[in-house]
């Protein structure tokens, strides 16, 4: 599936770091090279032998262009909203018979399928590429270096990429954001400079070094372009808290326990009640602060508990315990699962 892209920036280049630096040959016998076959004829004349007769030709073997983008790994990545250097991770190999710069481009899809399956909603921001300068196979922040292409990669070499990008803090649970690492091969030129672009031979084989575009159209590209990409995405794994606040009436003065009112005097019990999504992410480090309204007091004798669970629309109590400083109630809530929902208690007296 083809998909509109909208191309992004990076900046600075670097060469020669490999992920497996021997080079197997794969792809035959390097362009440029000359190969020489001579034939000899051996002959009588009245049965007496002669000097042999020879001929020689040489040919060079010309040069096919072709590259493969592939994404590491087989699961988009998670991330949570707002997080930075989010990073997905590509390999780009080399699979000419001659040394190549490539050109990398990272782009996001507009609209569409992403590569798991997801649909693309929204873009990341501040998109760049880096190489796995160390060659540890992590995205090293301050290690790696951005780069917009590859340069003199050997024949049969290969490079990690990582593309790396910040998600919006606005995204909500299972939002996804498609991306693409697209290489296109460049003449392998100076050191540290990116190469001219490739332009593939034409008509008849020439007694020079022709080139031929041999990359496939695989995964949606377009064949024989000297070019290949791969996808990637970031699906949003977020919490979807919920808070509720109910009241009931524990007491009054009057009625003391049986069928109490809201009287002047009640003790008044508030339960706040957290609540995540099914299937969300966990939500960690919940801290609630509640100002008392001014017709109610603080209950000191009861405190306020923390961490309860949920019995239906029943609020247990919890074993942890929270603190009340000028007019205001605060508690912490270690972590809510998903499907899962957990409570604050405390009291108050009508005033």
């Amino acid at each position: 599936m083809i998909f509109k892209t909208k191309l992004l920036t990076a900046a600075s280049f670097i060469g020669g770091l490999a992920i497996a630096a021997t080079p197997a040959y794969a792809e035959g016998t390097s362009a440029g090279a000359q190969v020489t076959n001579t034939v000899t004829l051996n002959y009588k004349v009245d049965t007496v032998q002669q000097n042999a007769v020879t001929a020689t030709n040489t040919f060079t073997v010309d040069r096919k262009v072709n590259l493969t983008v592939t994404e590491e790994g087989t699961t988009t990545t998670s991330v949570a909203p707002g997080v930075t250097n989010a990073v997905t991770t590509f390999t780009v190999t080399n699979n000419s018979n001659a040394p190549l710069d490539f050109a990398l481009a990272a782009s996001q899809l507009a609209g569409g399928t992403a590569a798991h399956g997801g649909t693309d909603n929204f873009d990341v921001t501040n998109v760049r590429i880096f190489a796995d300068t160390n060659n540890n196979g992590t995205f090293d922040s301050g290690t790696d270096q951005v780069i917009t292409y590859l340069d003199e990669i050997a024949a049969d070499a290969s490079r990690r990429i990582f593309v790396v990008a910040d998600v919006p803090n606005t995204r909500v649970n299972g939002d996804v954001a498609g991306v693409r690492l697209t290489a296109t091969a460049r003449e392998a030129g100076a050191a540290n400079t990116q190469g001219a672009a490739i332009t593939q031979t034409t008509g008849a084989n020439t007694n020079g070094v022709d080139t031929v575009f041999a990359d496939t159209n695989a995964n949606g590209n377009t064949a024989r372009d000297g070019a290949h990409f791969a996808g990637d995405d970031y699906t949003v794994s977020a919490a979807t808290l919920t808070v509720t606040k109910a009241s009931r009436v524990i007491s009054d003065p009057v009625n003391n326990t049986t069928n109490p009112k809201m009287i002047p005097g009640a003790i008044v019990e508030y339960c706040i009640v957290v609540a995540n999504g099914a299937g969300a992410a966990t939500a960690t480090d919940i801290a609630i602060s509640d100002i008392l309204p001014a017709q109610t007091a603080y209950q000191t004798s009861y405190g306020i508990k923390t961490n309860g669970t949920m019995t239906g629309s029943t609020c247990n109590e919890g074993a942890g315990s929270g603190t009340f400083a000028n007019g205001t109630v605060s508690g912490t809530i270690a972590n809510v699962a998903a499907g899962e929902a957990r409570n604050l208690l405390f009291r108050v007296t009508v005033n």
